[in-house]
């Protein structure tokens, strides 16, 4: 006997793959929203991270910016120092040159050659005086040109005049001294 099920059948397969579908449909949506809020919660995470990590970063400039202020006025007392350094080193080295300057003319002047005027302006000097003849002059230059203190010496004038009943060449001239190495520093001075 041939049993036949007069239920329709395709009704229930139907209703059956409409409720898996909505099962499905369900939850994909409950999974997509999981996923997504996830996400959300995931991001959201780290950003207060990377926003805590910026506000200690900016504390730290902060307290770094802070330190640069007070370093400053130390640079500038540092060099303010420098300066003073330098000035003291120079004055140093300075300090027996007015001895050297005479004891090197008192040498260097020949016989018969006599300084009437003397003016020193920083490392140029002037000199004015009278000679007995223009040759005194010229050796007077000579040792000045081969001098260790002088160098460059220029003559400015020399004119024939009579002083005490006597013939004399007054003259003028300009020299330079020459530049004095300054004395070997320690290494690691200025360090």
């Amino acid at each position: 006997m041939i049993r036949i099920n007069l239920l329709p059948h395709r009704e229930q397969k139907k209703a059956a793959h409409r409720k898996r579908f909505q099962r499905i449909l369900i939850g994909s949506v409950i999974a997509t929203l999981a996923l997504t809020g996830g996400t959300y919660l995931l991001l959201n995470s780290w950003k207060e991270t990377q926003i805590e990590r910026n506000q200690r970063l900016e504390q730290e400039i902060a307290k770094l910016n802070e330190q640069l202020k007070d370093i400053e006025p130390l640079r500038k007392k540092r060099s303010d120092l420098l300066t003073r350094q330098a000035l003291i080193e120079k004055l140093q080295s300075e300090r027996g040159q007015a001895v050297r300057i005479f004891d090197e003319l008192i040498r260097i002047v020949p016989e018969g050659v006599y300084l009437r005027n003397f003016t020193q302006n920083g490392s140029s000097i002037s000199l004015s005086g009278s000679a007995l003849s223009s040759s005194r002059v010229s050796q007077l230059m000579r040792n000045l040109g081969d001098s260790q203190v002088f160098a460059d010496p220029v003559l400015i004038e020399v004119s024939a005049s009579v002083e005490s009943n006597m013939r004399a060449n007054k003259f003028s001239l300009n020299v330079n001294l020459r530049q004095v190495e300054p004395p070997n520093k320690q290494p690691g001075a200025n360090k």
